[in-house]
């Protein structure tokens, strides 16, 4: 599942979907009627990948909002995040995040989070078995791909470092050696 091309933009309704880039905008897709329309630099757009709930521990990012949504209440869920009461939308929210910060998630909070979900989800954009298969993956062989990325990275920087300390030192002496041109 990835949510880096979804975005929300403060202001405008729904969800959108990011389909191509021009000079200080954006073109993007409305999930809700399919028009395409400019985000301008000055309107301010969140991509869902980097949104995330606060929770009393760390915070959890949304996709795994997502995913628990999907696991406790599956593709469709049971209520009308709108006309639900605030109580009962504090005990579908406890369900599928028990330790969410009650004071710093706000009862509209919970609503976009629900509502945003089943856009997702009614709409294809969220595919639950491709997460299960990455996880897999990256449980079996983790520490191997974090000794090649720390070895590679301290063997490039020396070198990088010593090639810019012998440029540094040989453009001074370059310079001193020309006599400056009279006009």
């Amino acid at each position: 599942m990835d949510l880096s091309k979804v975005v929300a933009i403060s202001g405008k309704p729904g969800l959108f979907l990011v389909s191509s880039q021009g000079a200080g905008k954006l073109i993007v897709e409305s999930l809700l009627d399919g028009k395409k329309t400019p985000a301008f630099a000055n309107d301010k757009i969140s991509s869902l990948e980097e949104i995330s709930i606060f929770t009393t521990g760390e915070d959890k990012p949304l996709k795994e909002v997502f995913m628990s949504i999907h696991e406790k209440m599956g593709d469709k869920i049971d209520f009308d995040p709108k006309k639900a009461s605030p109580v009962e939308l504090r005990e579908k929210f406890l369900l599928v995040l028990p330790d969410y910060d009650e004071d710093a998630v706000y009862q509209s909070d919970m609503k976009k989070v629900f509502q945003w979900y089943q856009l997702l989800n009614d709409k294809g954009i969220l595919d639950f078995s491709v997460e299960n298969k990455e996880e897999v993956k990256a449980e079996e062989a983790p520490a191997e791909k974090k000794a090649v990325k720390k070895t590679t990275t301290k063997k490039a920087a020396p070198k990088a470092a010593a090639k810019e300390n012998v440029k540094a030192a040989a453009a001074p002496a370059t310079k001193s050696t020309k006599k400056p041109k009279k006009v």
